[in-house]
């Protein structure tokens, strides 16, 4: 794994967090991100290593580094991160952390309601194969 690289890790059977994946991944610009669904291999061995408990955090983890962040703060880290006017939103920081995550835990909870889910993990394409672990 290329140290410079932040490591999303997804659920990858939410239809959500998967069209999270692609929307980041087309603005991306400088290709700081790379993929992996909590479910793969990889994704696996990163949740042992930093030791999160999915029972709490099922959704979206950001790593950097030797650094882990979930729930709105990986979702506001990966926006600064982006091409755009989408670093503006890192801004949302300022807002208790314990009011972002209900907001952020309310949208996961139903997520699969609203969004619908996969049998399975989704399958990169040819060109996108790059991005994911």
């Amino acid at each position: 794994m290329n140290e410079n690289h932040k490591i999303v890790l997804f659920d990858g059977v939410c239809n959500l967090c998967n069209g999270a994946v692609t929307y980041i991944i087309k603005r991306d610009k400088k290709n700081v991100f790379k993929f992996a669904a909590l479910q793969s291999e990889v994704g696996q061995q990163l949740i042992s290593k930093f030791n999160i408990d999915t029972s709490k955090v099922d959704s979206i983890i950001l790593i950097d580094g030797e650094k882990h962040c979930e729930k709105s703060s990986a979702a506001l880290h990966i926006a600064k991160q982006l091409s755009g006017a989408y670093p503006l939103l890192f801004g949302f920081m300022i807002v208790p952390k314990f009011i972002r995550n209900a907001v952020y835990d309310y949208i996961a909870r139903n997520r699969y309601k609203w969004f619908g889910k996969k049998e399975s993990c989704m399958i990169p394409t040819k060109e996108l194969k790059s991005k994911f672990l």
